[in-house]
């Protein structure tokens, strides 16, 4: 059996997310995903991951997950075995974004959490793809699931993270860094600086994908994570 896949998921998502890796990958590795949640902050929930995981393990994460990934890589490089960073962002919250996060948060304490999803987030997630409205309804179910308190704590952790520019410049383990060609979430530029970043990594575009490439185009995702996980 080889090394055991961590993977993180983005904001307001469970292990859904990745049904497609989880279902391509665990025949050959154990496949772990991880909830963030029950904590405030990113720094909270990479140490949560770090005490529920093995003492090694190939990392995976995805927008919010793969800042709390970042952030596990900071906590405890020796434990991280590869890493991969989809559809992310390394820097710390622009100003303008934080302030945007309060009124949000507002209006899901006033029950309003599925209109901030509808109106607000899932519009800016997906490529026009075949698939399209099946995704977005899964998209929708992952976030009542997980529930109000959840996106608090979530946005609130998005809001105060830290900035991994130098965190990126001393990984020294087998990097994918890859997202979908049309994110306009977490945009390719922003990935070619993790690339630029991390010594030896790989950079990938998913054509015709957006922010959950995971999800649009799980066979050619697939197939970069395999080329990673065989590196």
């Amino acid at each position: 059996m080889r090394e055991p896949l961590v993977l993180l998921p983005g904001m307001m998502c469970d292990g859904r997310l990745f049904a497609p890796q989880v279902a391509a990958f665990s025949g050959g590795h154990p496949v772990m995903t991880m909830p963030l949640t029950g904590r405030s902050s990113v720094q909270g929930l990479a140490a949560d991951i770090l005490s529920r995981t093995p003492d090694r393990f190939a990392l995976a994460g995805l927008s919010m997950g793969g800042i709390v990934a970042m952030e596990v890589i900071r906590q405890a490089p020796e434990r991280v075995s590869r890493l991969a960073l989809l559809d992310t962002n390394p820097n710390a919250e622009l100003v303008e974004v934080a302030a945007g996060r309060e009124p949000q948060i507002q209006t899901v304490h006033a029950g309003g959490l599925r209109k901030v999803m509808r109106e607000e987030m899932k519009p800016k997630y997906l490529a026009k793809v075949a698939n399209r409205q099946a995704i977005l309804d899964l998209c929708m179910e992952m976030a009542t699931s997980l529930g109000a308190q959840v996106f608090v704590d979530q946005s609130r952790a998005l809001k105060t993270r830290p900035d991994q520019r130098k965190t990126l410049r001393h990984v020294g383990v087998p990097t994918l860094v890859l997202c979908g060609a049309l994110d306009t979430v977490c945009p390719p530029q922003r990935h070619e600086l993790m690339r630029d970043l991390i010594p030896g990594a790989k950079l990938s575009l998913i054509n015709g994908a957006g922010h959950l490439p995971v999800l649009e185009r799980p066979e050619e995702t697939n197939k970069e994570l395999l080329q990673w996980l065989n590196r």
